[in-house]
């Protein structure tokens, strides 16, 4: 239940990385924080951690890419007061091929999560943003979403795909009590991303950081989605590119090798 008061913020894939890091620094800031994600273990467990911290967390076991399930859930949360912010976070990369050789499969299962799946979680909570009268959609694209590497490109793509919802959904609602805010982060190491791109190859995964000092961790990211969202209702945080201090675009990172 949302405590009175509390503003309502859902985060999609918030079982693991930054989705899980910005559930627990929006409840910290005060928001009722509603986790969806696939794996109802996990979302369970991070609610459960989330309450015995004092603060409001509700587990919703959802996949992104199912329509009429994400329709179901809108409709569920219609019965809270109000919905304040949604956190597309949900998405990801798989294969790092060259486009000669690159899986179709994996390009569209990226273009699904990525883009289809920020797209119907925005549609079916759009209204009751709307509604709040003080509304914030947050795409979690990716400095892939803006230039391009090789070995990337259907998660180039795909996040070029979420960053351009970003910008023309932002074109369309102007006018209406809703902020779209893009974060574009560069290099994050979290307990997955690397480890599912290259299908729990932990060798591969390691050596995308290898000589890295500091890369982002999920918490620098959910820091910087927290600090974008909290700003006042007027100030709209367009697009926030953010890097670790080693990397100066996708292709030149420093390495201590």
């Amino acid at each position: 239940m949302t405590a009175a008061g509390t503003q309502t913020a859902v985060i999609t894939g918030a079982s693991s990385g930054i989705g899980a890091a910005t559930a627990r620094q929006l409840a910290a800031a005060g928001y009722h924080v509603v986790l969806t994600a696939r794996r109802k273990d996990r979302i369970e467990a991070l609610a459960a951690e989330i309450g015995a911290a004092g603060r409001h967390a509700t587990a919703y076991a959802l996949d992104v890419t199912d329509r009429p399930a994400v329709d179901a859930f809108a409709a569920e949360l219609g019965r809270l007061p109000s919905v304040n912010v949604l956190v597309n976070n949900a998405g990801g990369a798989l294969g790092a091929d060259p486009v000669a050789t690159g899986d179709p499969a994996e390009w569209r299962q990226m273009y699904e999560t990525n883009v289809i799946g920020t797209l119907n979680l925005t549609q079916a909570l759009l209204p009751a943003l709307t509604a709040s009268g003080d509304g914030t959609v947050v795409v979690l694209s990716s400095t892939a979403g803006h230039s391009t590497y090789e070995g990337g490109a259907g998660y180039v793509a795909a996040k070029h795909g979420a960053h351009v919802l970003a910008e023309t959904l932002r074109l369309e609602i102007v006018g209406t009590p809703v902020r779209v805010i893009e974060v574009a982060p560069g290099m994050v190491r979290t307990e997955e991303f690397a480890t599912t791109r290259f299908h729990g190859d932990t060798e591969k995964a390691a050596k995308v950081y290898a000589g890295v000092a500091e890369p982002l961790t999920a918490d620098d990211v959910a820091d910087t989605i927290t600090w974008a969202v909290t700003r006042p209702s007027h100030v709209n945080i367009d697009l926030l590119v953010v890097r670790p201090r080693a990397q100066a675009s996708n292709s030149k990172v420093h390495r201590e090798l």
